[in-house]
């Protein structure tokens, strides 16, 4: 029996997820017959949400193309500066406000996220399922260290991220998802992600010690776990972190 080959083409950062041998050049592609470009796609380490358009023989083609024989398929990734939704037959439409839910290898990027403002849910126990599950529920971004979790079909949104230390994390993220105009610093608790407020200062300074409560002018407080912040030590690193961000607070 003939072997059924098609020529695959990769672009950009979608080379990331490629074997070295095979980044920026055409490769050739076994398939069995039926087989849809997303799984073709996928096997060779590619997940769909990471992809903004295919091109089958130069014309755009949704996931489930099945390919043909000789077909020349071109990937394309995120387009970040001009708008294709024209021409693109894969991306699904923008979530109207960008929300998160991170995988467990990503603890200290989410409180990154949490101190620009950003919705971003996030427990150390939590599984690809119950986070998948999250993700489609709340209309959720998932962001993740595991390709794995982004190949599984009910995932429509959701990011690889690159990098492995957390500024550098939160950098690529904001980048990824032109997150500066909902950039809202000291608004979310780092511990919870609930929402911060300014509560009644009387109220607030009765149950403080002595010494805090004459040391600092405003306190607020985390409308879900009541975890109190004011501007101690530790609000001029946080703002060195954000000016290491490009964020002014």
């Amino acid at each position: 029996m003939t072997a059924l080959i098609a020529q695959f083409r990769f672009y950009e950062e979608l080379n990331d997820f490629l074997p070295v041998e095979k980044r920026k050049k055409i490769n050739r592609y076994t398939f069995s017959q039926g087989q849809t470009v997303k799984d073709a796609i996928e096997a060779q380490g590619v997940p769909h949400t990471e992809i903004d358009l295919i091109l089958a023989n130069s014309v755009s083609v949704g996931f489930d193309y099945r390919l043909q024989p000789d077909d020349r398929i071109s990937v394309y990734p995120v387009f970040e500066s001009f708008d294709i939704s024209p021409v693109s037959r894969v991306r699904e439409k923008p979530l109207r406000t960008p929300r998160f839910v991170l995988d467990v290898h990503l603890g200290k990027l989410v409180r990154h996220l949490r101190l620009l403002g950003l919705d971003a849910v996030y427990r150390n126990d939590l599984t690809d399922a119950e986070i998948i599950e999250i993700a489609v529920s709340d209309k959720r971004i998932i962001l993740t260290r595991d390709l794995g979790i982004l190949k599984n079909k009910s995932v429509t949104h959701g990011y690889w991220v690159r990098s492995t230390d957390a500024l550098q994390q939160a950098r690529e993220v904001i980048a990824r998802f032109d997150l500066a105009r909902h950039v809202a610093p000291f608004t979310r608790c780092l511990e919870c992600n609930g929402l911060i407020q300014e509560p009644n200062q009387s109220i607030i300074r009765s149950s403080l010690p002595a010494r805090v409560a004459k040391s600092y002018d405003r306190f607020y407080q985390c409308a879900d776990c009541g975890r109190l912040y004011w501007r101690g030590s530790h609000y001029k690193k946080l703002t060195e972190r954000l000016t290491a961000l490009g964020v002014h607070s």
